[in-house]
Parts: structure tokens; sequence; C-alpha cells
């Protein structure tokens, strides 16, 4: 049965969603084809009509995931709300979405170039919405400035919830300290 050029769309976007929720949620290396195709509602032998390999999707769910944390920065008026919104429990607990930085940072270099480029694609994108909020609530500040703390901003992001999220099942206090303690040292 033939589909059209809409639905094969709409296919195509699923598969993207579902292996984007999936990878953040158990690592590029930890979910096959057959998983993804299931959680997208749609048979395993459809996935090469839509892509050329896993690695392919691997680089369009990067940047889907980028997006939607994109979507989330441009959407803000200002930084301390966002990162207020960022360092909270529901983010850290969360495994099936939130920030790929976080849950894919550290597989990258192990992975296909494609996927490799995608993904630093997204955090110079990332990068960039973080200068548009600084820019927002400091219009004065130079360019040079704004990017350093653009960058120092997103490395403290990540870094943070990475600590937030290895330390939440065994030092809770800890955890819930670090989400706590970063808003305030980011929004100075």
């Amino acid at each position: 049965m033939k589909v059209t050029r809409e639905k094969a769309a709409e296919h195509r976007a699923a598969i993207v969603q579902a292996a984007a929720n999936l990878f953040r949620a158990r690592g590029l290396s930890g979910v096959g084809v057959a998983e993804i195709m299931q959680a997208a509602g749609l048979t395993h032998g459809g996935f090469y009509g839509h892509f050329k390999s896993k690695d392919a999707l691997a680089a369009e769910a990067c940047s889907a995931a980028f997006n939607e944390g994109l979507a989330r920065v441009e959407a803000d008026s200002d930084l301390a709300g966002y990162v207020a919104r960022y360092f909270t429990k529901a983010h850290r607990d969360r495994r099936d979405g939130g920030c790929p930085m976080v849950a894919l940072g550290s597989e990258i270099t192990h992975q296909e170039r494609e996927v490799q480029a995608k993904f630093a694609e997204g955090i110079a994108s990332y990068i960039a919405g973080i200068e548009g909020l600084l820019r927002r609530t400091a219009p004065a500040a130079d360019a040079e400035t704004v990017r350093a703390e653009a960058i120092i901003t997103v490395a403290t992001l990540v870094g943070g919830m990475i600590l937030a999220r290895a330390t939440a099942e065994t030092q809770p206090d800890l955890s819930t300290e670090i989400l706590d303690t970063l808003p305030a040292a980011i929004a100075h």
C-alpha cells in the first residue's frame, strides 16, 4: 500500500521524536532501530525507507532535541527565569526528554562524524540562544562579554544538571543543594 507524502512525513517526524526521546532516556547505543520504530508506532521494516542508517537518524534526532530546548530558551523573557526552570527536580528526573547535552554529551565523541556535527551545531545554537536571553537583560553589554557569559552559563547548566542527576539516587540532599545553589550563581 502506497503512503502519501504527508503520511510519510508524519511517519518520519514520529520516528525522529521517538528516537530523540529514547536516545535521551537510554543513550545512543542503548536503543535499537526496532525499539525506535515500535515507539513511533511503525514496523521495523519501514525504517530504511526514511533513513539510510541509525547514525543518520541519530543526527536528525539530536537536531530535534536541540530544537526543543532552543524553543524553550527563545520563548523565555529573561535568563534568571530560564535558569530557575532548568534547575528543577522535574528536569533532573526526566529521562525521556530534557537537555540533550546532559543526556548525550559524554557519548558524542564515540559517534560518527555526522552525529558529532549535528550535536556541535546544537550546542552552538543553544549558546546563541542564551546570548539572546543575556542581550535582552543587558543590551548595553559588549558582544565579547555576552558571548563569554553565554558559554559559562551553558557549561554551568549542563555540568550542574549532570551532577544533580548523578547524585539524585544516593545523595538526594546534595542533588537538591546543587539544584538550589546554581541558579543564583548564574543569574548574578
